[in-house]
Order: C-alpha cells, then sequence, then structure tokens
C-alpha cells in the first residue's frame, strides 16, 4: 500500500500546471505545422494562454491555460475566433476551474456551450514511496529504433479505450490520432516502451517543464491489458523526472486511468471544463 500526504493545489500551481500544458500543445502544434506544406495552422498567444490549430481534426485544435493573467480583451478573443473560423474548425476551450471566473462568464456570454470535463491529477515527487513494477513487465526507454514499435501500440491504445467513466466528447480517426501522436513526439517528450514477457505491450511519454513533469500519455495493447502495464510505465517515468517537483496527468472523469493513478498516489488538483462554440 502507498502511503503519502494528499496535494493541495492553489492557484499558483494550477497556473504553473496549465502553463507548461499551454507549452506542450503549441509545440506540438509548432510540429504539426513542420510536418506540413501549405496548411493554414497557427498558434498564438491570447491573454496568457495559447490558441493552437494543428491540421484539420487534430486533437491540438483548441485553446488552453486562460485565465491566469486576466480575463482575455474581447478584440483579442474574436481575431482568434476568427482564424478558427477560417481554418473551418470551432473553438474549443480548456478552462480550469481555478481560472478567472471572468473568463467563463465571458465565454458563456459569447455563446460558448459546456461539453465536458477533465480532471487533472497530481503526485508529489518528495522522495516518497513509488509504485513498482509487476514481474513480467519490462520498461525501457523508447529509442529511435524502436518508433514505430512504440507508435504503433500507442495509436493503438489510443483507439481502443476503456469505457469506463464518462466518456470523452471526441473521437479521432485513427490516422488523425497516429499525426498527433507524431506531434507530440516532436514537441520534446521522452517516449517508454513496456513489454510483457517481450512482447511489445503498452507505451508511454513524459515531458519536464517548469518543475513538473507531464506525463503526456500512456497506452495499453488491449491484449495487455490488466496486468500492471500502466502502474509499470508510471512507475518508470515518476523515477525518471529529475528536477521536477510534481507529476501531473490528465485523465477523463471516472475512468480506470484517473481510478488506477489514485491508487498510486495521485491526487484530484482540479478540473477542467470544455466549452465549444461553434462556426
Amino acid at each position: 500500500m502507498i502511503v503519502h500526504s494528499s496535494l493541495f493545489c492553489d492557484v499558483a500551481l494550477a497556473e504553473r500546471i496549465e502553463r507548461a500544458e499551454a507549452q506542450l500543445i503549441a509545440r506540438g502544434s509548432e510540429a504539426a505545422g513542420l510536418r506540413q506544406t501549405g496548411t493554414p495552422g497557427f498558434v498564438r498567444p491570447v491573454a496568457g494562454g495559447v490558441a493552437s490549430f494543428a491540421e484539420e481534426g487534430s486533437p491540438l485544435n483548441k485553446i488552453v491555460g486562460l485565465g491566469f493573467a486576466g480575463v482575455p480583451d474581447v478584440a483579442d478573443l474574436e481575431q482568434v475566433e476568427k482564424a478558427f473560423a477560417a481554418c473551418g474548425a470551432p473553438v474549443q476551450v480548456e478552462l480550469s476551474q481555478l481560472a478567472d471566473p471572468g473568463v467563463g462568464a465571458l465565454l458563456t456570454g459569447r455563446g460558448y456551450r459546456l461539453v465536458s470535463f477533465e480532471n487533472v491529477l497530481g503526485r508529489s515527487l518528495d522522495g516518497g514511496p513509488r509504485p513498482v513494477s509487476p514481474p513480467g513487465v519490462e520498461i525501457r526507454p523508447s529509442g529511435d529504433d524502436e518508433f514505430e514499435p512504440w507508435l504503433d501500440v500507442v495509436v493503438d491504445g489510443f483507439a481502443h479505450p476503456d469505457t469506463q467513466g464518462v466518456p470523452s466528447h471526441e473521437e479521432f480517426p485513427r490516422e488523425i490520432l497516429r499525426r498527433a501522436v507524431l506531434d507530440m513526439a516532436a514537441a520534446g517528450v521522452r517516449r517508454y516502451l513496456a513489454r510483457c514477457d517481450g512482447v511489445v505491450a503498452g507505451g508511454a511519454s513524459m515531458r519536464t517543464a517548469q518543475g513538473v513533469a507531464q506525463l503526456t500519455g500512456a497506452a495499453t495493447a488491449p491484449a495487455h491489458r490488466r496486468r500492471g502495464v500502466q502502474s509499470a510505465l508510471l512507475a518508470a517515468r515518476l523515477a525518471d523526472a529529475p528536477g521536477c517537483d510534481i507529476a501531473v496527468v490528465t485523465t477523463q472523469p471516472g475512468s480506470r486511468s484517473q481510478q488506477n493513478v489514485q491508487r498510486l498516489g495521485f491526487d484530484l488538483l482540479y478540473t477542467r471544463a470544455v466549452l465549444i462554440k461553434d462556426l
């Protein structure tokens, strides 16, 4: 059993996490721009956050990090909305519950509608007890020679999510998922590959910035689930985050992923509301 002290999230910590998230999304979207030619993608700052459009249908098409540097200027927000409209995309905002309440009031007043929530959980990296890998599961960094197996298993896992908890409001075609994972890999994340008895069973990634270890995705192939692969991937990343004082992960509310990380010492820090303004 893991014993740890609960982690309290104040506005300052939420701001640090949201800044790291905005930087990650921006770098992923920029990587998408380098991968493509002749596309209308963009990354632009907005009120301390970032507005990103990577390509049609990408999960990187959104606004993140708002509400910790004041309420967006209406004129600036209008320009961002026009940029998304020019790309034929609705505007999606992921808004922390610890952000300035004025942001939510502004968005709903402009016709944004609430469509979903996502939870941000964290764990202090203070040298306390860490989860351990189960027998038969091996985790190691994924080198360039293992990039394709890593990519395949991560995309396969994401394409077959667990059904526990509140379902995501989004579904992405496999090829869109593959390109988004490629873009995130190019954004400076560390890659990890899991094997069960020598067979590729899962993959994960992590990015470190501003003292935050962002657990930027983990997936287990359906045939290898319920064998502790997720716990092993988590253990490896928690042990490999130099210079960080906190690890964070985002999950769907009530999901098996949330259940797994809470069992391994993560606390619910805050929730993001997902709001959308249609074309």
